[in-house]
């Protein structure tokens, strides 16, 4: 059964690089492991496949219900032209969002953030 109160929202890359609570650096995530995490990185390549495929569900949820709605905006620095969200194959879609996430992982850990290690 799952109870909401053990869920929180965590940012995919943490709140103290970037700053900001756009939905697509916005995640579900265990309370305990949110509380636990910190501002710890996530490992790309383990983590990346897991994280695009809740946003690519959220977008296209959001953008068939309201193509309109103020929440895409917030992929606007994704996919500067939300209008191609349907016509762009999902590896497309999955790169623009590597092309995006990917570095700021990478500046964040030049930076001085530790990685997240989780057995």
């Amino acid at each position: 059964m799952l109870h909401v109160n053990e869920y929180a929202v965590d940012h995919f890359v943490p709140f103290a690089f970037v700053s900001h609570d756009l939905i697509w650096n916005l995640i579900p995530a265990d309370k305990s492991f949110n509380c636990s995490k910190s501002d710890k990185l996530p490992i790309f390549d383990k983590y990346f496949d897991n994280y695009f495929e809740l946003q690519e569900l959220a977008m296209k949820n959001v953008f068939s219900y309201s193509p309109k709605n103020k929440l895409l905006q917030d992929y606007l620095t994704i996919l500067p032209d939300l209008s191609l969200l349907n016509s762009l194959s999902k590896e497309d879609l999955k790169n623009r969002f590597k092309d995006n996430i990917y570095p700021l992982i990478t500046i964040a850990a030049n930076n001085g953030f530790e990685y997240i290690y989780i057995s």
